[in-house]
């Protein structure tokens, strides 16, 4: 018995001290974590909002509060997409630009696709940018290579994808064999554009 408690207590013991340190540890890496993560939602912003063939870049984002309407959660919801952060972005002197939308795709090969798209007043794509993906290297990892390049400039009211070459304005050539990777970031492209399309005409 008196082995039993011994045993107990120690185990006990430590528990407690391992409690402890993950606490301390949670505590000291709490702080370069959160400014880690500002820092690249920052720099998605100026990369998705930046100076690009006489477009002025934003200079400065504010984040905006915005809930989609039953429609529109409805549409995201049959692309396995949610509308995360919203941010207006403003030039040097005030001037509203667009908005950059972080959109995420559940439906990726390796699991959920975080994007952030600079959109235009005028609907304009202005670029795309990744903020967390994982999908198979060599295949859906390229996404970054194949995919973001294309969406630079364009202006469609939705993207699909072609195996066969893109021939029209909305049309995206996709990552040859990853067409799950395709169809998941081309669904997180067309969320942000619907999202920016319902803000511009009074959604909130």
């Amino acid at each position: 018995m008196k082995q039993m408690l011994k045993e107990a207590g120690i185990l006990f013991a430590i528990t407690l001290i391992a409690g402890l340190m993950l606490g301390f540890v949670y505590e000291l890496t709490k702080e370069p974590i959160v400014k880690q993560q500002e820092k690249a939602v920052n720099d998605a912003c100026r990369t998705v909002f930046g100076a690009s063939d006489s477009r002025e870049a934003a200079e400065s984002f504010k984040e905006r509060e915005y809930e989609p309407g039953a429609a529109i959660v409805s549409r995201l919801q049959d692309s396995s997409v949610t509308i995360g952060k919203v941010f207006e972005a403003y030039s040097a002197s005030g001037e509203l630009l667009g908005y950059v939308i972080e959109s995420t795709s559940s439906a990726g090969y390796g699991g959920n696709i975080v994007i952030y798209s600079g959109v235009e007043l005028d609907g304009t794509l202005r670029d795309v940018s990744i903020l967390e993906i994982s999908e198979t290297p060599g295949l859906g990892m390229r996404a970054g290579s194949v995919l973001v390049p294309q969406f630079h400039l364009r202006h469609a009211d939705s993207f699909v994808y072609t195996k066969t070459g893109a021939v029209s304005d909305n049309e995206i050539d996709a990552i040859s064999g990853a067409t799950i990777t395709t169809r998941a970031f081309t669904n997180a492209v067309n969320g942000a554009l619907l999202a920016v399309s319902d803000i511009t005409e009074g959604g909130e």
